[in-house]
């Protein structure tokens, strides 16, 4: 599949029909505008071509018939730290729109795989090999959560882009945007022919309109009726569209019935072990921090299983300039107006630092499915998005440990009572622990699909026996030290 080899370059507009054409496209778009906003449908608009195709002439083209409110641009800098100090598409889904606004990108998540700017990005070799399919991913998790996404490649012949850069270079205005990699670019035009053909067949799930560009003037024209008649069909089908659950085809363990709760261990060991994890974590981080790794770890469990206990003793011996807690609960307004992970991607670790998570993205497959907060096949859903999540997370070399801290209902209980009466923990006890308790039938059949359906090898599951809290601190520790030391 050819997307760009057979396409030609000798199209035009006379100036008549390209001012009408203009004219009502972008009344068209700015009513569309409106309607967007008003059903809360979010869109992406992608920008991605040759040097001097025009992307910012024509972004600016779009924009301009657009309330400003609105919509909003972005450009991923080279200055951007997050581009070499995070995973790739931290940047990119930190920019993804809200519920019924426009987010226009001048350069994109696509351009990462390929050898342009390549000062700004430092792909793990990994990251390398799995690259397409963590963007087709990224694209078809905002699609399903209803985002409209518009894909334009910019595509213009060799001689009109020397034309271009000729005409850049006389104008001592303008001069400063011709460098040697664009005239190196256009040396080199058919292997960059290839190696865009390569990127836009990878990445055609979610399909690229490709935008014969030597005349502007008909490349325009093209940009506004594809956005617009993209925006309609979405509009239309909005109400239309229903979501199907994924159909079930093997039963779901019982992970968590059959676990020991209640081994424990002695005091002078619980010290003395204490004592010798925390030293060994204090020196990881050291070596994290050398290595440019980083490390993401998150504490599931039940209400009064020991969450923020385990957390203290975890970042005790801990560098706190190194690493950040992070307390997650209900999702603000504004959170709820983007896809559920956006929230995540904001926080995840840069090289050489923990981030460690007091619960986490699990909430939409256990509290929002038991409590009926989300529909059921929008949770049943999030199962693979958060394995594709992590994985890209991994490639970039994050390594991350995932922890369900598990106890009985008759250790909740008692925990429960314990903090009634107790002044400095009654704030931690809130009706809404006791009617969650009421639930735990329904939390367990949660519980153990979750753990089925996202325990990977690059990102394992641990579960962890917490009716002793020593002993529940201990393995959580030993966890982690053990597992860094063989990484690192």
């Amino acid at each position: 599949m050819a997307l760009l080899k057979n396409i030609g370059f000798t199209k035009s507009l006379d100036k008549k029909n390209y001012k009408d054409e203009v004219e009502t496209l972008s009344t068209k778009l700015a009513a569309l505008q409106l309607v967007v906003k008003e059903k809360k449908v979010p869109v992406v608009v992608v920008f991605e071509g040759w040097g001097a195709s025009g992307k910012g002439t024509h972004i600016s083209r779009l924009v301009n018939p657009l309330d400003p409110r609105f919509f909003n641009v972005n450009t991923i800098r080279g200055t951007d730290e997050n581009l070499s100090l995070r995973p790739y598409l931290c940047p990119f889904w930190e920019r993804t729109p809200e519920k019924g606004r426009i987010s226009i990108f001048s350069k994109s998540w696509h351009r990462v795989i390929l050898q342009i700017d390549t000062d700004k990005w430092k792909l793990s070799e990994k990251s390398r090999e799995t690259f397409y399919a963590d963007v087709n991913a990224f694209e078809r998790q905002l699609s399903e959560d209803g985002a409209v996404i518009v894909k334009f490649f910019l595509h213009i012949s060799k001689d009109e882009q020397c034309r271009r850069f000729e005409k850049l270079e006389s104008n001592a205005a303008t001069a400063w945007r011709v460098s040697d990699k664009n005239w190196m670019q256009n040396a080199r035009y058919n292997i960059f022919l290839e190696m865009f053909e390569n990127m836009l067949e990878q990445t055609n799930e979610t399909p690229w309109t490709i935008v014969e560009s030597d005349n502007s003037d008909y490349a325009e024209v093209k940009i506004l009726r594809t956005l617009v008649d993209e925006i309609e069909i979405a509009i239309e089908n909005q109400d239309a569209k229903k979501d199907t659950a994924p159909t079930e085809k093997t039963p779901i363990p019982k992970f968590i019935r059959d676990v020991n709760k209640t081994v424990t261990l002695t005091d002078t060991a619980y010290k003395e072990m204490l004592e010798d994890y925390q030293q060994r974590i204090h020196i990881l981080g050291h070596k994290l921090q050398v290595s440019h790794r980083s490390v993401a770890v998150v504490y599931e469990g039940w209400d009064a299983s020991g969450k923020g206990g385990n957390i203290k003793r975890l970042t005790k011996e801990m560098d706190p300039r190194n690493y950040v807690v992070i307390p997650v609960g209900a999702p603000s307004a504004k959170e709820l107006s983007h896809h559920y992970l956006w929230r995540f991607f904001g926080m995840m670790p840069k090289d050489g630092q923990f981030s460690i998570f007091d619960r986490s993205w699990y909430g939409r497959v256990l509290v929002e499915r038991v409590e009926n907060l989300t529909p059921v096949p929008v949770w049943k859903r999030a199962y693979q998005e958060i394995n594709e999540m992590e994985a890209h997370l991994s490639a970039h070399g994050v390594i991350i440990f995932k922890f369900w801290l598990d106890i009985d209902r008759d250790e909740q209980l008692r925990r429960f009572k314990s903090r009634q009466t107790d002044p400095f923990k009654h704030y931690k006890i809130t009706e809404e622990d006791w009617r969650n308790r009421e639930k735990w039938d329904c939390y367990e059949d949660a519980i153990d699909e979750m753990l089925a359906k996202t325990n990977t090898p690059y990102a394992p599951w641990t579960v962890v026996e917490s009716n002793k809290k020593k002993y529940a601190r201990i393995k959580v520790l030993e966890t982690i030290a053990k597992t860094l030391e063989l990484e690192l």
